[in-house]
């Protein structure tokens, strides 16, 4: 290995500006098209590649300028669904913090290119760690973060989401980039061979310059495609991992999707209608159970805001969720927004609701959504938001957080509640299954979104269900619901925008996963490498002008 003050590799050229440019462009669509929708989840490592490739070898701002462009091709329209019903300056703002991230990532990208070149081997490694470590910011600034569109949630359907049961998302996201990385680095060198080979040299010869160098122009072919074959092998080989099976006894579960009479912002308008949807669905269940047409449940879920009114305080509502629950004879799990308990606050809360008794145990949404839930800092935000959009009105009440985890007694079975955005925050999720999470319920209310936002949160359902062996569901007021088992896959998926009911058997497990037991290790320690990696970049540059000035 080389000495840090060694005499300095010579620096040769990036690509092309227009070319990096070019790159990111497609970089931002390529991740794009990984994610559902789209589910074309192979293109994740082409995505990290191609950015890693334009950001390799630039200067410090144009890193960040094309890590912004990828960010803003990517995240424009994966998050278009928060403009549905809000108007676009709300999007262009999350969009806009979202993009800074990448700019972030490009720039760090472009930091390490001198350890990279250095160091041959690195290159794959200091992608995979970088890219963690801007999740590992994204998730948890401002205000607790937005983990939205991390690359780990675009694996649902790759053999590769295994590895969520040993390092949990952060090591699905390092697997794919490290993949990105390998990709990366053979094309660079096939590049740079290929410049050779047609007497086109721009940069001093392969044995110095590349970041997979060797001794003959023949071995950046070799390496190339021992890049390629590897950057496979780590997407498909992690598929032997996926050992889960049924935890134990089963229990029968039914999903309760009530659908609402129109989409929108006015679904606490139509709360009466709502909620009488989600009875009527429980009593027709309850209707074709008598009948024995279908099989008795355990337990039933309703999804989030399936009673906007609350149902402690108001006699009708409660009066109506008591029939369904007496009709079906089982505990419901209600998602309700309960008032109180001051003045223009509220909770969103999942309430068991028992048959003959009522309301039992309550769960209420720990990590309420900044800017949707509640205003951050209201007396200096409310004034902008309303500058900014006209529906800033309608957040007139703040919903406070819970300071309890979510695990309720349903029947026979320890059910962990996750409440709609919950599911995206790895410590939450991992807090409930330590206090004793048989199953997870992921409640939510897609009625204000649209049909790709409830896609790519059943991908992080899916992620979860692998992730802590944990058969799964998620119930949405208008789709997508379904049943995920603790291989991630899913069944009984409902169609958007319109009412139906699964049942279906789930498996309650007591298991505790590698990356249960391990909780935000992986994450902290590839987060720290990244970190280190960033300071061993500045020394290296710091020893390269030393060693140029000596020679001068």
């Amino acid at each position: 290995m080389p000495e840090l003050n060694a005499p300095a590799v010579p620096a040769p050229r990036p690509l092309p500006f227009l070319v990096g440019l070019a790159l990111a462009a497609a970089s931002g669509l390529a991740m794009l098209l990984a994610f559902p929708s789209y589910d074309l989840w192979w293109l994740a490592p082409v995505a990290v590649a191609l950015l890693a490739l334009a950001c390799h070898r630039r200067r410090l701002r144009t890193g960040a300028l094309f890590g912004l462009i990828s960010g803003v091709v990517f995240f424009a329209p994966l998050l278009s669904w928060t403009n549905t019903h809000v108007g676009n300056a709300p999007w262009i703002l999350l969009v806009g913090l979202q993009a800074v991230y990448f700019a972030l990532l490009g720039a760090a990208l472009a930091w390490v290119s001198v350890v990279a070149d250095r160091w041959r081997w690195s290159w794959p490694v200091l992608v995979g760690l970088l890219w963690v470590g801007q999740e590992a910011m994204r998730g948890r600034t401002p205000f607790g973060g937005f983990p939205w569109g991390r690359v780990a949630f675009s694996q649902g359907s790759s053999p590769v989401l295994s590895l969520a049961a040993v390092g949990g998302a952060p090591l699905v996201t390092f697997v794919v980039c490290l993949s990105g990385g390998l990709l990366a680095g053979s094309l660079w060198s096939l590049s740079g061979w290929l410049r050779i080979g047609r007497g086109r040299a721009v940069e001093p010869p392969l044995s110095t310059s590349s970041p997979f160098r060797g001794g003959s122009t023949a071995r950046p072919l070799l390496l190339a495609g021992l890049g390629v074959v590897a950057a496979v092998g780590l997407v498909l080989a992690p598929g032997v991992l996926r050992t889960s099976g049924p935890g134990g006894p089963g229990v029968v579960v039914a999903v309760v999707q009530g659908n609402v009479p129109r989409m929108g912002l006015d679904f606490n308008a139509q709360r009466a209608a709502v909620l009488e949807n989600h009875v009527r669905a429980t009593l027709e269940l309850a209707a074709d159970v008598k009948a024995g047409t279908v099989h008795r449940p355990d337990f039933v879920v309703w999804p989030e805001n399936s009673s906007d009114i609350d149902p402690l305080r108001n006699a009708d509502a409660g009066g109506r969720i008591q029939a369904a629950a007496d009709a079906v004879g089982v505990p419901i799990l209600v998602g309700a927004v309960l008032s109180g308990p001051g003045e223009g606050h509220a909770r969103n809360a999942g309430i068991v609701w028992l048959p003959g008794t009522g309301a039992g145990e309550t769960y209420v949404k720990r990590h309420p959504v900044p800017f949707a839930e509640y205003l951050p800092l209201r007396p200096l935000v409310e004034p902008i938001a309303k500058a900014i959009t006209d529906k800033a009105g309608l957040l007139r009440t703040d919903f406070l957080p819970g300071e309890t985890d979510g695990v309720l007694t349903m029947g026979p079975a320890r059910v962990g509640d996750i409440i709609c955005f919950e599911v995206a925050y790895d410590g939450l999720v991992k807090e409930t299954v330590d206090a004793g999470a048989q199953l997870l319920a992921v409640q939510t209310n897609n009625a204000t979104f649209d049909v790709d936002e409830a896609r790519q949160q059943l991908a992080m359902v899916r992620l979860r269900a692998v992730e802590h062996n944990r058969d799964s569901l998620m119930a949405s007021t208008v789709g997508v619901s379904a049943l995920v088992t603790g291989d991630g896959v899913v069944h009984r998926a409902t169609d958007f925008f319109t009412p139906a009911v699964i049942v279906g058997e789930l498996h309650p497990s007591t298991a505790r996963t590698l990356a249960t037991r391990l909780g935000a290790a992986p994450e902290t320690v590839m987060a720290a490498l990244a970190l280190a990696a960033l300071v061993l970049a500045g020394i290296v540059r710091r020893s390269a002008r030393r060693a140029a000035q000596h020679g001068n």
